[in-house]
């Protein structure tokens, strides 16, 4: 961490839809944004926070291959934003030295600016050993979401759960969406965004699980 003012220098490896926003949101913080996507030796040496923001499918291939190639530092904070994996899949980098870190904000990311603001209506699943926690909670503040804490041995239950609401709400959308244009309605999107806003929200509060007002706690500067 940055010994002035609690700052990081932060380095971002993926530049599709999820790490660029993350880039942003840590910048708006105060945190110096010194990559993306980049491992050169130089980048990774300068990087205190180092964001892997890539597809599931390729993390624990990019840990590993980044850990051969001594690339983890003693210290530094290596953060990932799969919903799929907690820290376990980090331990190359915390043979090192590293400190891991799972954070997935629960959201769909477009990959613009929108997505900063919906970070601050979102929460951040945050898994990490309990004295990283306070660091992972922190970040996800700082990203502007309120961060929930999902244990090691539940992560994949989380996934599945961020999974089956994603893959379902896109699918009833897309299907509902269709059928009203086939009727003739040219902006069958908008004649659908209220209704299914408000569904959803009554579904969640229903389910006793949406709460009325929405302020993140305040963890500080890291």
């Amino acid at each position: 961490m940055s010994e002035r003012d609690g700052r990081l220098a932060v380095g971002i490896v993926g530049a599709g839809r999820v790490g660029p926003v993350i880039g942003a949101a840590l910048a708006a913080a105060g945190h110096r944004v010194v990559s993306i996507s980049a491992v050169s030796e130089a980048s990774r040496d300068r990087a205190e926070l180092v964001v892997l923001a890539v597809p599931d499918d390729q993390l624990a291939s990019l840990v590993a291959g980044l850990a051969a190639l001594d690339a983890w530092q003693p210290g530094q904070i290596v953060l990932h934003t799969s919903p799929a994996f907690g820290t376990g899949v980090l331990e190359p980098a915390l043979h090192r030295g590293a400190i891991p870190v799972a954070l997935h904000p629960a959201m769909s990311f477009t990959g613009t600016s929108m997505d900063l603001s919906r970070l601050t209506e979102c929460y951040i699943a945050v898994t990490a050993a309990g004295p990283v926690l306070p660091i992972g909670q922190a970040l996800a503040v700082e990203m502007g979401g309120e961060p929930v804490v999902i244990p090691e041995s539940a992560r994949a239950a989380y996934a599945e759960a961020i999974a089956t609401a994603t893959t379902f709400s896109a699918a009833i959308v897309a299907q509902a969406t269709q059928a009203l244009a086939q009727t003739g309605v040219e902006n069958a999107a908008d004649v659908l965004a209220p209704l299914i806003r408000s569904t959803v929200d009554n579904a969640l509060r229903n389910s006793g699980g949406l709460r009325t007002a929405h302020v993140p706690p305040s963890f500080g500067s890291i």
